[in-house]
């Protein structure tokens, strides 16, 4: 697909997983890409790793922490200055806090780790989005994907409480997004992903990640650029009429009618 010569897109979270693969997938269809995470040796990474991809300065990459708003308008303001405020906002950020034994039991759960997991999920991408919508308003057009789980879709089987409840939440924002902005060509979707084989997901021999192959009809777990290359279709002109949805990409563990 070739149908977004010059936009320009932020990825939150792009600098690992499948925001990272994100991002490499959106620099192939000719996209400017601004990614941040919170890690800066993470996002140096990224950017070096994303190089290949980069011959025509189509890469920026900050660390920004989403808990703090003011470092995320921060961001913003400098794209503006760089580039121009973003035709596409894919919102990946997201943190999952487990221990040894997995996942806090819910009646463990402290006020600091559900404010912080809901901070970092929810609240990070409602600022996120405040903050791209007056330019996709202004212009007539915007593409917002919000990634969620498959966690917040079903009975969770290894997440915690406050990540599922976060996840969950992102379905809400996304029906308010697709109401507070009809008949302005800016869609809004949620991807919800299944067990990826990324850094959060522990190592794909591990325990758990057994008993979740053993719940995929495919046969594999998931890879970042299995949910990458259905961000980049729902961001592009081609997904122009799809609005308000929820994209599952788990192999077939959830198949909801």
């Amino acid at each position: 697909m070739t149908d977004l010569p010059q936009r320009v897109a932020v990825v939150a979270g792009g600098s690992s997983g499948i925001g990272l693969a994100t991002v490499s997938s959106l620099l192939e269809q000719s996209i400017k890409v601004a990614l941040f995470g919170q890690s800066s040796e993470h996002v140096e990474s990224a950017k070096e790793k994303l190089s290949v991809h980069d011959r025509a300065g189509n890469i920026l990459g900050r660390t920004v922490d989403v808990t703090d708003r003011s470092q995320i308008l921060r961001f913003f303001h400098e794209l503006a200055s760089l580039w121009s405020m973003p035709d596409i906002l894919v919102y990946s950020a997201g943190i999952s806090p487990k221990g040894p034994g997995g996942a806090t039991p819910f009646v463990d759960v402290s006020p600091d780790e559900w404010q912080l997991v809901h901070a970092v999920n929810v609240t990070g991408a409602m600022l996120c989005c405040q903050a791209v919508l007056p330019h996709m308003i202004e212009q007539g057009f915007g593409r917002i994907v919000l990634v969620g789980s498959v966690a917040g879709r079903t009975i969770p089987r290894i997440a915690g409480a406050a990540y599922v409840t976060s996840k969950s939440a992102l379905s809400g924002l996304t029906r308010v997004l697709v109401a507070n902005n009809a008949g302005r060509d800016i869609t809004v979707n949620l991807v919800a992903p299944g067990r990826i084989a990324t850094d959060m997901a522990g190592p794909p021999d591990s325990e758990t990640n057994r008993a979740a192959l053993a719940r995929i009809p495919v046969g594999r777990l998931g890879k970042p650029d299995d949910v990458a290359a259905a961000i980049r279709f729902l961001v592009s002109d081609s997904a122009g009429f799809i609005n308000g949805a929820t994209l599952d990409v788990n192999g077939g563990e959830f198949a909801p009618l």
